[in-house]
């Protein structure tokens, strides 16, 4: 704890900085709290080794904790901004171009059950596919499969 105390504005920026590590690396920027609190101790760290804060560990812990509020209170709403933007471009699943021979007729009033990959799958089309025709998946979702049909080779 010596050490600590004796190094309080280099312990608090190392600190500081494993907790934004942790945050992004760890967390994925999921939670803003260890965000706050390590810019806050890197800040006070800053702040203790420049000389403007008192080199002790009470006036270190009061001032993480104003600067973790103040930290809040100013980024919260931008960085919930900016993790609520999402990309509406469609992800390219592995099931996407699989072909395969239908064993039952398709519409978009009928849609059979297909065994693939350890999961029976819901077949979905948008027009009538006739059993026996080769298909392709053109779509993936949670127990469908969005499929066409595709010219022999």
């Amino acid at each position: 704890m010596d050490f600590f105390t004796n190094n309080l504005a280099q312990s608090l920026f190392v600190v500081g900085l494993i907790l934004l590590v942790v945050e992004v690396t760890v967390l994925g920027f999921s939670t803003f709290v260890l965000f706050f609190v390590g810019l806050a101790a890197m800040v006070t760290g800053a702040l203790l080794y420049l000389g403007i804060l008192p080199d002790n560990v009470l006036s270190a812990m009061f001032s993480m904790g104003v600067l973790t509020l103040l930290a809040a209170l100013l980024l919260w709403k931008p960085l919930k901004r900016m993790q609520s933007k999402v990309s509406s471009k469609k992800i390219k699943s592995d099931f996407i171009d699989h072909r395969f021979i239908l064993k039952e007729a398709v519409s978009p009033t009928q849609s059979p059950k297909h065994h693939y990959s350890g999961v029976e799958w819901a077949l979905i089309s948008d027009e009538s596919i006739a059993a026996g025709t080769k298909v392709e998946v053109t779509e993936a979702e949670v127990g469908k499969l969005h499929i066409k049909a595709v010219e022999s080779e």
